[in-house]
């Protein structure tokens, strides 16, 4: 036995090793009892969350846009349509690394600056998991090299959409108007549940005003993915609702003529069937290609077509406001005859000016010389300023203006394409509200001619012409037909809307300025006399000269020896046939010179085109 060896305590040991099983059986128990806890706890009661949990895992709910709808001429000529395309696009939620995918990319393929500019705007708005949009319009090389890397691009997929497409080009850009990408306050005004899957909106025109229709309703997929998110197989589809198409009164024939009547020169044109106010022709020039905005124009093409001193995207035949000049002097007469200020056979001297009482200056007629004594037939057909000096004087600015606006003059026609501006037809309380000033006699005098502060749009001017033509029944001016369902075909009209009718006590006096309007072309000393030429039908018509700068009272116009921005503007107004009508036009040329000369031809071409038939005879349902 060895000293200092301590002995040994078998019961010590024992107890000692207990002890320890019992600690290690209890805390066995104890992380058993934790996990049955914890799974009772994830299994039945947070069961239905984590079960949906998990299936997000694998399950991507994916919206599914809708077709936008077609869009037809009155004669079922395409106008606008969707075509396939691919484009890349990127769900940030999937990739690792932003910066590092898009310079992959760009080593790929060509992605501009203002594209970059465009996802990146685009990106801040969107939600992670959401598809933003690089590059539109990929060509076939470029989605296969997209293709072949794909497996080093997580995150980035080709889609394939459909693009909006103008095949007309700039023939009706102002009519169509154009869709573009959603902006940010467009995106806070949507519904944007519908437009989930939607990068376009309808910005201008008709796309503009019936995108609600053309748009449709948003579809959805449930469809099961891997770990990289690439779907394996759709699980569940709700297809979404296509747009409905939209059937135009436009007639593309007749569009195309008034763009090759008005040629080279600025202005506009517009048709309407006065017997249903269906607008047949709306054109505006110059004018632009609306594919170019459809899926973002660059910079510097926007900059050329904004800042250009042609202003090809002002619409002149809704926005462009104009003096009538002579085209409204029928309106007067007829206001006059009303009014019993003046009978038919009232007769006054004109001999080349008028003068107010009291006041040194002189009103000029455009013929130096005058028309001698004239009646109201006389002051129509030759377009006599001096009777319609003497007539406005007589029946005042408050008369006049609450006549014309009768008419539609003054404010919108309420047409169905958005931004259409008002005019003018002033008034003596419009310009103590408008200038603080008072109303004075010249002022009036000047208004009787269509001059001074009145301003008129060219559909305006269309749709007043068509409402005389028509005997006082006012419609508001009607560019869509009808709307058809993209599945079944079925069509639903739009006619136009009945707004208050012109009422006349008399009715012989609408037919009394029909006459003169069509002794304006007919007889051999109306203004419009030079395009009566071998015409099949009646046409009654109204030339106009409206001034674009006053000049002084011993001076002369000489259009010759001013530079051409700065000459008068061409009107003519008319409906054909004249016992019949079926067309009013309404022309303006911008500094374009003499109604007659210039815009009367312009307005014989567009209803040649609607009106004759093939072999130049009129066409057998307007007999």
């Amino acid at each position: 036995m060895f000293r200092g060896a301590p002995l040994r305590n078998p019961q010590w040991e024992n107890y000692l090793f207990k002890r320890r099983v019992i600690v290690a059986a209890l805390f066995s128990i104890a992380l058993i009892a934790f996990v049955i806890i914890r799974l009772f706890f994830l299994q039945v009661i947070n069961h239905e969350h984590y079960t949906t949990l998990s299936r997000n895992n694998r399950v991507d709910i994916q919206p599914i846009a809708p077709t936008r709808g077609l869009i037809y001429d009155r004669n079922g000529v395409i106008l606008a349509e969707n075509q396939p395309t691919f484009s890349l696009e990127i769900v940030p939620e999937r990739v690792d690394d932003m910066e590092a995918t898009l310079t992959a990319i760009r080593e790929l393929i060509t992605v501009s600056d203002s594209d970059m500019e465009r996802f990146r705007q685009i990106l801040l708005r969107k939600r992670r998991f959401e598809e933003t949009p690089l590059r539109l319009r990929l060509s076939d090389e470029e989605v296969a090299r997209i293709a072949v890397n794909r497996y080093r691009l997580p995150g980035v997929e080709i889609k394939s959409r459909l693009a909006r497409d103008y095949p007309l080009g700039a023939l009706l850009a102002h009519t169509l108007g154009y869709v573009g990408r959603i902006d940010e306050r467009e995106l806070q005004q949507l519904d944007t549940s519908n437009y989930a899957a939607t990068a376009h909106i309808g910005k201008t025109g008709v796309e503009k005003t019936y995108e609600n229709e053309l748009h449709g309703k948003v579809g959805y997929q449930q469809v099961e993915t891997n770990a990289r998110g690439r779907v394996l197989r759709v699980l569940e589809r709700t297809p979404p609702v296509p747009g409905r198409n939209l059937h135009l009164n436009i007639d593309v024939r007749l569009q195309q003529a008034a763009q090759a009547a008005l040629g080279n020169e600025h202005g506009a044109l517009v048709a309407i069937d006065p017997s249903d106010g269906a607008v047949l022709a709306l054109v505006s020039l110059p004018s632009f290609d609306p594919n170019l905005f459809v899926n973002g124009i660059d910079t510097a093409s926007y900059d050329a077509l904004a800042n250009s001193k042609e202003q090809p995207l002002f619409n002149r035949a809704l926005n462009g406001q104009y003096p009538p000049g002579s085209t409204i002097k029928p309106l007067y007469g007829l206001l006059g005859l009303e009014s019993g200020e003046i009978r038919p056979d009232t007769q006054i001297w004109d001999e080349g000016f008028y003068m107010l009482k009291g006041d040194e200056r002189r009103y000029r007629d455009w013929k130096k010389e005058g028309h001698g004594w004239v009646d109201l037939n006389k002051s129509i057909v030759e377009s006599c300023d001096v009777y319609y000096y003497e007539l406005a004087l007589t029946l005042g600015i408050d008369r006049m203006s609450d006549f014309m606006r009768a008419f539609g003059f003054g404010r919108p026609t309420g047409v169905d394409l958005t931004g259409e501006s008002s005019g003018l037809m002033p008034s003596r309380e419009w310009k103590r509200r408008v200038h603080r000033q008072p109303w004075f006699p010249g002022e009036t005098l000047i208004t009787g001619i269509g001059q001074g502060f009145t301003l008129t749009t060219p559909l305006q001017l269309a749709s007043s012409v068509a409402t005389l033509a028509s005997f006082g029944r006012h419609l508001s001016p009607n560019v869509v037909a009808a709307l058809e369902e993209s599945g079944s075909g079925v069509r639903t009209p739009l006619p136009a809307r009945e707004l208050p009718p012109v009422r006349i006590v008399d009715n012989s006096n609408w037919q009394r300025i029909h006459r003169a309007m069509t002794a304006v072309v007919h007889s051999p000393t109306g203004t419009a006399r030079s395009i009566n030429r071998n015409l099949a039908y009646t046409v009654a018509g109204k030339t106009g000269t409206a001034q674009v700068f006053g000049i002084k009272q011993d001076e002369e116009y000489v259009a010759e020896d001013i530079a051409k921005h700065l000459r008068d503007h061409a009107l003519f107004v008319a409906f054909a046939p004249t016992d019949r009508p079926r067309i009013a036009v309404a022309v303006i040329v911008e500094n374009g010179g003499g109604g007659g000369a210039i815009a009367a031809p312009m307005a014989r071409k567009v209803m040649d085109t609607y009106l004759l038939d093939g072999e130049g005879r009129l066409r057998e349902d307007l007999k």
